[in-house]
Order: structure tokens, then C-alpha cells, then sequence
């Protein structure tokens, strides 16, 4: 199985890391940094170090040029490395969407002047359909544009968008209606009503979105930054009051030297956040590009973070919880009915069943109790399920049989002109919904012979899933509409926190609002029309590529494998960027601690010399000591790149104890590494200077 569009890209991949060079260049301009204040304030310090350093040369500045002119180089640098941790990040978007746009023809379309097989067609380019146009795809040939399927059946491949090489059954009517521009279809032939106008197709938003260049900033990230400029305006106050202060000082204490300007700047840019606000854009696009190795589309990084806050998971049971197809595992009779005779009354009612339940009853009847297909007589009438009766079945040579829900059933026998239910009916429905499966009861004509017992098969390993949310602190509650019996059953063997039974659509959504007016961040996946209320009330909305055209535009979040599991990999990934933006905030302030004990003493040690106490690092020279701080304030930047983009590692634990251990890790290490990383680039200047 083959994962096109998903493959992952290596952090420093050369077809990336070129146009990412050239890009950090261009991003220098002051007319776009101007968006990022902080390291908009580093260039414009960079900008007074290169005046300095053409002093220096002309004898117009006391210091040396070489250190004027290497603290100038540094901090360009520090510019540089910011700008190409964002063009990094930027570029794995850009290359995925350039596979994108490979898979994106503009293919021709038979356009129907009838939404009818064998009406008229007049052949067009994709770009020249509109919404709520007709169009006929016929096998091997490609679908024009996203829309619903109205008539026919078709396998589609979609390796061209979800990279899955499966083929996939698309049809009419149902959930599984959806199909999108750029996939093909490889068998029969369907008509597809369009759904979007030329450049608004899925494929088309895809692209724009996995673009980081057009991602709009987050509400925690605008907070991140607003922290940050008033940090960097602190720091800029700071700087312009020493330089008046230490010409005072030196009148003062008789000695020494003021600050010059060069030492100021340095000063400034060591002190202010720059790490951070380095990485801070590249952390967003990074969180986005990961979900999209994982298949997911988020439509707003908002989502993303959304998706990092959320306490309470809204799934449903069948395939979420379960593996989705119930299995017949027993025979149940009742009265005095035997399970021969059950199982052949069964057989009967589940001949016509094509669902995966009805071919497992089948299945169960000829395995263990040797029973033959029949051969369907010609005035065999086929009952389908429906939401109304709750029952289905066979009318062949005179005789009705029937399998459905308990109280459906007893109704339609009753009906019939049943006598009497069985005494030991209700122990044996009560038993087997009790378990956590779902009983059907088998009838024929107006006796019940029996029930069917269908066992919902747990999923391996999600009882550690649902542990490890909880962990997170996130309260799960299962949504099904079995019975209340079943569902409590399920939910207890899958280790879920609560569980809604029976649940309607606005059930569903009044769940929600309760859950979201007590304060909760709620998170929801769906596929169906049904689900699309309650997925536009979520916070974190998760719809199925595979799900109807109104579930996808209620959602916030796009799974193009359709696995609703994918909810747990989301929160995953939104706490990733959460975190990884708290630590790299918490890492960079502590920075500053060792930056003090390395500038400060320099700076003014020629006006006060007990200050040389301060100086624990022993480092060489003033001059040293703050080109050293400069030169790590840079360096760190690129370290970290791969950290951005990757993601810090989420470890569920309480929220206090996940303070404490990042407060333990990127607090003391960032205090930690700039004491070694200044002391060993000053002894690496000692041999040079």
C-alpha cells in the first residue's frame, strides 16, 4: 500500500533546502520580516552594526574593526537562520503541494444536459464546469471535479489524493457518495452532480492549505508573539538607559569608558527573544505538515491547536471502537425450537443480506451446522432493513422470515397473529446485550425461533489508546445507537469514560453544547449528513474523506484515509505544537541568565572592576566574552530547526507534573547550555585573537 502524497520528507532534503536558502534571503526585505516585530528589530540592529563596522575601518569608531565587523556578520546571521527556519518549513509544504499539482490535469468531462444515463453529453474541460452541473464518468477515465455520486456504482481509485493504491466502492445515495477531482474511476460508470466551482475544489483548498506561506497565525500563536514584543520592548528601554547611565558612571567614578553602540546592540538582541521568535513560524506550518504525512488536512492551524487543548472525545463505537462488522457467533433457540431449526430460519432471513452481518448469520449456518444455500424460488420477495421497521428478511413459498430488533420482531409476529412470545425470550436478549453484543431475534411466520447472537469485535490495543488520553486528561464518551444495555457493555470492555446509546443527531449536538457550556474543548469525528450539526458545533471537527459532501464542509479537519481513529493522532499532534512552542519559549528565556553573567561584567568592568567577580565563566576579554554571547545567540537558532519542525515528544502525564518536567529539561538546559556553548566559543576566539 503505497503512500504518495504522504511520504514523509527529510528535515534537510536538497531539493528543499536550496529554494529554503534563496527564500531566507528574500524574506530579509523589510517589507515582509516587518511581520515577525522581533526579529524585525534584529535586522534593524544588525543594520547599526554594519555603520559601526564601516566606522571602525574609517578610524571613526575606537573598536576594533574585527570585533565590530564579526558581531555585524553574527547578527545578520541570527537574522538568516530565522528567516530559513521558516523557509524550511514553508518548503516541505511547497514540495508536497507540487506533487499535488502533478496529479491535477485538466481532464475533460462528459457534461450532461439530463442527470440520466444514456441522455446527452457535450464534452468539456474540467475548468469549465460550475457547481450543480451533471457530468457522466465512465471506467478508466478521470473524475473532473469534486461532487456526489447520483447514479450508478463505481470502484474508484484515490491514490492520486490519499495515496491508498485500494480501490474504493463510490455509489449513490448512502455516506460513501463523495468522490473528488483527480481520482479514477477504474470500473462501471457513475454520474456526478458537481459540487464546487473551478478553484474551489478539495484538491484545490488542499494545496493552498499545505502551503505554509498562506497560513494565517493562530490566536495562541498572536498571544506567543504579542509576549514577546512587549519582552523585546523591555529589553529595548533597558539598552537606550545604559548608555546614559554609564556616561554618568564613568564622570562619576573617574575611570574606564562608556558603552559603546556596538556593545548595546549586542547587548539588546542576546537579551531579547530571538530563538523563539526565530522558530515560532516554522512551528506552526511544521505541526500542519506532519499532519499531512499522516493523511489529515487541517483547513485552519487554528484546528491544530484546537485539537491540543481538547479535554473530551466524542467517538463512534462502529468502526472507531470496534472493527465495524459484527460477527455471528451463536445460535440462541428459544421456546421449543431447537438450534437446527434456528439456524435454518436464520439462514432464510440473511440469503439476500449482503451487509457483513448478514453474510457472517449465513456463514455461521452452513459452518457449523452443515446447512446448503438454497436456491432462491422465483416468487422470493426480499425484505431490506429499514430505520422504521428495524427488520429484515425473505417472503419465499408462502412463509415470512423475519430477524431484527426484539421488540420489532415480537411486534411482527404479534401481528401475524402470535399467541405467545417465548418465556425465556427476554433472559436471553437481556444476556446476550448485557455482554456487549447485539442480539437479533429470528422469527418465521408467527413463531420466533430463536436469537442471533452478533458480536461487536473490540479493536486491539485501544484500551491503551483510551488509558493514554486519559492520561492527557481527556474525558472519552462513545457514541452508538445500540441499546443502553450494549452500549454499556462496549464501553466498559473498551475502557471508555461514558457512553451515549441510541443517539440521535440531536443527541448528539445537545452532548456537545452541554460538554462545551461547561467549559470543555470538544472534539468530534462523523462521515454522514446526520453528522454534520454536531460536527459544525465541535471545536476540533473531524470529517471522513469518504463521508458525504455536508460532513466535510461542516469540519474543520479532513482524513483522507477515513480512519476515525486518526481523531487520537490530531490530539497528538496538537499538543505537540503546543508544547513544542511552550518549551522552545521556556528555553529561550532561560537563555538569558547565562548571557547576563557573560556581557554584563564585560560591558562594564572598565568603569567597575569589582564586577570581574561576576565574570564565573572566566572568560578571556570583553571583547570576547560578547562576541562569544553573539555567536551563540545565533548558533542556537539552526540546532534547533530540526526540534521545530519535528515536534518536542508528547509524554501524557497531569499537566503539573508536564510543567515540571519541561521546566526541568528546557528551563535548567536552557540555563545550562549557554554556560557551555559561550565558555567553549570564547576559548575557540582565544585561538584566533
Amino acid at each position: 500500500m503505497s503512500k504518495h502524497t504522504a511520504a514523509p520528507i527529510s528535515l534537510f532534503n536538497a531539493r528543499i533546502m536550496r529554494p529554503a536558502l534563496l527564500d531566507s534571503l528574500k524574506k530579509l526585505d523589510p517589507r515582509i520580516l516587518w511581520r515577525n516585530p522581533v526579529m524585525f528589530c534584529v535586522e534593524i540592529a544588525s543594520t547599526i552594526t554594519l555603520v559601526t563596522f564601516v566606522m571602525s575601518l574609517t578610524g571613526a569608531n575606537q573598536e576594533p574593526a574585527w570585533f565590530t565587523g564579526t558581531v555585524s556578520v553574527w547578527l545578520w546571521l541570527t537574522v538568516i537562520f530565522a528567516t530559513f527556519a521558516e523557509a524550511l518549513a514553508e518548503g516541505r509544504g511547497k514540495a508536497r503541494a507540487a506533487s499535488l499539482r502533478k496529479s491535477r490535469t485538466d481532464v475533460t468531462a462528459k457534461r450532461l444536459t439530463k442527470p440520466e444515463f444514456g441522455s446527452d453529453f457535450t464534452v468539456v474541460g474540467a475548468s469549465q464546469l460550475h457547481k450543480d452541473d451533471y457530468i457522466l464518468v465512465e471506467a478508466h477515465e478521470m473524475i473532473a471535479g469534486d461532487g456526489d455520486v447520483i447514479a450508478g456504482a463505481a470502484l474508484v481509485n484515490e491514490a492520486a489524493v490519499t495515496g491508498e493504491s485500494a480501490p474504493v466502492v463510490r455509489e449513490s445515495g448512502g455516506d460513501r457518495s463523495a468522490v473528488t477531482g483527480g481520482t479514477e474511476v477504474i470500473a462501471s460508470s457513475i454520474i456526478v452532480r458537481i459540487t464546487a466551482n473551478p478553484g474551489e475544489t478539495f484538491l484545490d483548498r488542499m494545496i493552498s492549505l499545505i502551503e505554509g506561506a498562506k497560513r494565517r497565525k493562530t490566536p495562541n500563536e498572536t498571544a506567543l508573539e504579542v509576549l514577546l514584543i512587549a519582552l523585546t520592548l523591555v529589553f529595548l528601554l533597558v539598552c537606550a538607559n545604559l548608555s546614559p547611565l554609564s556616561i554618568y558612571s564613568v564622570q562619576a567614578a573617574g575611570q574606564g569608558t562608556p558603552i559603546s553602540l556596538t556593545i548595546l546592540v549586542a547587548l539588546f538582541v542576546c537579551l531579547a527573544p530571538t530563538t523563539i521568535a526565530a522558530l515560532l513560524p516554522a512551528i506552526g506550518i511544521a505541526g500542519m505538515d506532519r499532519l499531512f504525512q499522516k493523511n489529515v488536512i487541517a483547513l485552519s492551524g487554528r484546528a491544530i491547536e484546537a485539537a491540543g487543548d481538547v479535554n473530551v472525545l466524542l467517538l463512534d463505537k462502529t468502526g472507531t471502537i470496534t472493527l465495524g462488522n459484527r460477527e455471528a457467533v451463536e445460535f440462541v433457540p428459544v421456546g421449543r425450537h431447537t438450534e437446527q431449526e434456528l439456524a435454518e430460519a436464520a439462514l432464510m432471513a440473511s440469503l439476500t443480506d449482503e451487509t457483513p452481518e448478514g453474510r457472517s448469520i449465513v456463514v455461521l449456518a452452513k459452518g457449523k451446522y452443515g446447512l446448503k444455500m438454497e436456491v432462491l424460488a422465483a416468487d422470493a420477495q426480499t425484505i431490506a432493513f429499514s430505520p422504521d421497521t428495524r427488520l429484515s428478511g425473505i417472503n419465499v413459498g408462502g412463509k415470512q422470515y423475519r430477524k431484527g430488533a426484539s421488540d420489532s420482531t415480537i411486534a411482527f409476529v404479534k401481528n401475524l397473529g402470535a399467541q405467545a412470545i417465548p418465556s425465556n425470550l427476554k433472559d436471553v436478549v437481556d444476556r446476550i446485550a448485557r455482554a456487549g453484543a447485539t442480539p437479533l431475534v429470528v422469527s418465521c411466520d408467527a413463531e420466533i425461533y430463536g436469537v442471533i447472537n452478533l458480536k461487536d469485535i473490540i479493536k486491539s490495543g485501544i484500551q491503551e489508546r483510551f488509558q493514554q488520553l486519559r492520561s492527557m486528561g481527556i474525558k472519552t464518551i462513545m457514541i452508538t445507537g445500540d441499546n443502553p444495555m450494549t452500549a454499556a457493555a462496549i464501553a466498559a470492555e473498551a475502557q471508555v469514560d461514558d457512553f451515549l446509546a441510541q443517539a440521535r443527531p440531536e443527541e448528539k449536538l445537545r452532548l456537545i453544547r452541554e460538554n462545551q457550556e461547561a467549559g470543555y474543548m470538544v472534539a468530534m469525528t462523523g462521515d454522514g449528513t446526520n453528522d454534520a450539526p454536531a460536527l459544525a458545533q465541535a471545536d476540533v471537527a473531524v470529517a471522513m474523506n469518504t463521508g458525504t459532501q455536508a460532513a466535510k464542509e461542516a469540519a474543520n479537519i479532513i482524513d483522507l484515509d477515513s480512519n476515525p481513529t486518526k481523531l487520537l493522532d490530531i490530539v497528538e499532534v496538537g499538543k505537540q505544537i503546543l508544547m513544542t512552542r511552550g518549551n522552545l519559549t521556556t528555553f529561550s528565556i532561560s537563555n538569558d541568565v547565562a548571557k547576563y553573567f557573560a556581557i554584563i561584567p564585560a560591558m562594564m568592568l572598565s568603569i567597575y572592576p569589582q564586577l570581574g567577580v561576576l565574570n564565573i565563566m572566566h572568560l578571556a576579554t570583553p571583547f570576547s566574552a560578547i562576541l562569544s554571547a553573539v555567536i551563540f545567540n545565533a548558533a542556537i537558532i539552526p540546532l534547533l530547526i530540526p526540534l521545530a519542525l519535528r515536534g518536542t515528544k508528547y509524554r501524557p502525564m497531569p499537566a503539573e507534573k508536564l510543567l515540571i518536567y519541561n521546566l526541568l529539561i528546557y528551563g535548567v538546559g536552557g540555563i545550562i547550555a549557554p554556560f557551555l556553548g559561550i565558555k567553549a566559543i570564547d576559548l575557540a576566539i582565544g585561538l584566533f585573537v
